[in-house]
């Protein structure tokens, strides 16, 4: 199959469909041609009675949706994915998805065999900063840049209707911005970077000791010392309960990822930098108090006034508005 999709044919009847590979769920949402929901299935990423994650899964949950929206396959005139990993966009391969188990995998192919429209991929971070410029937090700026600290940091930036990206693989890798020339590491890649310094999974190791020190009397009791059961929620609750410690510890964090994002500004001058993913979706005015403030020590005094800092607006439908936004608008410069 060549890297480029052809052209597809669409008219009023014509629905678009949104999908998420991103997290331990897999969504698709079914659109018509204003990005109106018609139907939706969200279902387990993983089937634990099989090994791996067969694609036919995937297939069959868009199928799903559809049924639900009471809508013939036949009226698909595109899919967009937001996928995880490594990716080949312009082949639209999957070339490794460690939460999935897969490994080369022809996404658009699958796809466009199945459903004969056309198909694109695109990193799921990329997807979801794409729906909040659609329909959420960055509408009508001219750019757009996201960072969503999770269990890891990810980013990703629109600029003027378009996805910002490389030649055949997606960029903006937030979470290995360089803080520090010493300290802890991401797993992968140079220790200091701000992934390794600010992500949910560093403010749980850092929460963990503080339970471990007697420090942090409610988490304690909700969920110990096990990085696993530190989740966002939890640790808003625990500052919500006076756990002074963790309130610290993620402000500092917050703080952290704020330069990250004053660093940001000064190469991209963006609009509006949009702040998603579960820390500032469980605490969002703390998180941007802490992060506005950190962004503001780091930018350069000529950019301190050209950008706003958001929260996120779609929660988990964020990416598959932004796939589905985005497929329609290559389909349609096909056309």
């Amino acid at each position: 199959m060549s890297d480029a999709p052809s052209p597809t044919t669409f008219d009023s009847e014509s629905v678009w469909i949104g999908f998420d590979l991103g997290g331990t769920k897999m969504m698709a949402v079914v659109y018509d041609n204003e990005l109106n929901v018609l139907g939706r299935k969200r279902r387990k990423t993983r089937d634990k009675s099989k090994d791996g994650v067969p694609t036919e899964r995937l297939v069959e949950t868009i199928h799903m949706a559809l049924d639900e929206a009471g809508v013939h396959p036949k009226r698909v005139a595109g899919i967009g994915a937001g996928c995880p990993g490594p990716l080949d966009l312009n082949a639209g391969i999957i070339l490794e998805a460690p939460n999935l188990g897969w490994k080369n995998v022809d996404l658009r192919s699958i796809l466009h065999e199945e459903f004969h429209c056309h198909v694109e991929i695109c990193n799921d971070v990329d997807a979801g900063v794409y729906g909040e410029y659609v329909q959420g937090a960055g509408r009508g700026a001219r750019c757009v840049v996201g960072v969503f600290p999770g269990t890891g940091i990810g980013g990703g930036m629109v600029y003027e209707g378009h996805i910002f990206r490389g030649a055949r693989a997606s960029c903006m890798e937030v979470g290995f911005l360089q803080m520090a020339t010493e300290g802890p590491a991401a797993g992968v890649g140079p220790v200091g970077t701000l992934e390794a310094l600010a992500s949910r999974l560093a403010i749980s190791a850092e929460a963990a000791k503080a339970v471990y020190r007697g420090k942090a009397p409610y988490l304690a009791v909700e969920a110990g010392t096990d990085l696993a059961d530190i989740k966002s929620g939890v640790l808003a609750r625990s500052i919500e309960q006076g756990d002074k410690a963790i309130e610290e510890i993620v402000r500092r964090a917050a703080e952290q990822v704020g330069r990250g994002i004053g660093s940001l500004v000064n190469l991209l001058a963006p609009d509006v930098v949009v702040l998603g993913g579960g820390l500032a979706e469980a605490m969002p005015d703390l998180y941007l108090k802490e992060t506005l403030k950190g962004a503001r020590r780091n930018v350069l005094p000529s950019l301190r006034d050209v950008f706003e800092i958001k929260i996120a607006e779609l929660g988990d439908y964020s990416a598959v508005i932004g796939a589905a936004a985005w497929v329609r608008q290559q389909a349609r410069q096909l056309s």
